[in-house]
């Protein structure tokens, strides 16, 4: 009988975040799934490390080939499916364990959905919490967000019916970036889609993900995705996608580290003012998060 899930992960030098990932998908408390994993032209040591768990555990169903790209990487991945849904995870973020069974649990009480995200909690590179992404939940606020070119459904918490998926064509190879926008705007136009409000998903920040180093390209994809759909559902859109480079935003960084000084964190409130004085030296605000993190006593807890 095919897996209920078939789990995609795409590689490419990512093994110092590899181990984790990974062991949050085998973790998981639903287990009837097959793992599909690609290592696409890894030149690290990405790929002993997953004949390792290949070895271990028989749900890996482990490629190693030549570099052809993300979207040809999740479009092989989608094609080799045998699983009613999808779920995906990025090679550098971490599912929590009940993840797969309250998406499974979504889905099949809701037919009518095509595909499930959830809210986001954001670690650094040594895993270390640094804030929370509450996540729209409504398909119709999703689907104006997404038409405008502002995809908040993360693609690593994301869980989809595979049939739905091939219908409307997978994932647009001619896109480097923004595929996962692409591929929820063609979902939308055959069922509904939707966000969990609890956070599901490890969300990592660090300096090489595309996130981070292809800004440019993925605001010229995001474009393209919303053109073709606004041409395909026959309406005038308004592309106002703004930059969401959390790596480089002082505005974040102060957000994230207010946030946990609030809510008793201080380390969090230490290590985000830092940051925020490692992009802008020049700004008192920065300044001000980080010596409040050092020295002034915690707010109390809030009680209802």
């Amino acid at each position: 009988m095919p897996p209920t899930i078939s789990v995609s992960m795409a590689v490419y030098n990512s093994a110092p975040y590899l181990q984790e990932s990974v062991e949050s998908i085998l973790g998981q408390t639903f287990s009837d799934f097959e793992f599909l994993i690609i290592d696409d032209g890894s030149t690290d040591n990405s790929f002993a490390i997953l004949q390792k768990y290949a070895a271990q555990d028989s749900r890996i169903r482990l490629t190693s080939r030549e570099n052809r790209g993300i979207s040809k990487t999740r479009n092989e991945m989608l094609f080799q499916a045998r699983g009613e849904f999808i779920a995906v995870i990025d090679a550098d973020d971490i599912s929590l364990s009940h993840r797969f069974a309250r998406q499974v649990e979504f889905l099949r009480q809701n037919p009518e959905f095509v595909c499930v995200g959830s809210s986001v909690d954001w670690i650094d590179d040594k895993s270390r919490f640094v804030g929370h992404c509450s996540m729209p939940e409504n398909n119709d606020e999703l689907q104006r967000l997404m038409l405008g070119g502002v995809s908040l459904l993360h693609h690593s918490s994301s869980m989809f019916r595979r049939i739905a998926a091939l219908g409307v064509g997978g994932y647009d190879e001619s896109l480097q970036t923004s595929l996962d926008l692409d591929l929820w705007l063609k979902l939308g136009e055959v069922g509904k889609l939707a966000n969990l409000r609890e956070t599901l998903i490890l969300y990592r920040l660090h300096r090489n993900s595309v996130t981070n180093v292809r800004q440019v390209q993925q605001s010229q994809d995001a474009l393209t995705a919303c053109q073709n759909a606004w041409k395909r559902r026959g309406i005038q859109g308004e592309f106002f996608r703004q930059p969401a480079n959390h790596m480089h935003q002082t505005n974040f960084w102060l957000k994230c580290g207010w946030e946990g000084f609030m809510n008793g964190n201080r380390e969090v409130a230490r290590r985000c003012g830092l940051r925020a004085i490692a992009i802008n030296p020049l700004y008192l605000e920065n300044w001000k998060l980080l010596a409040c993190a050092l020295v002034k006593p915690m707010p109390s807890p809030q009680t209802d």
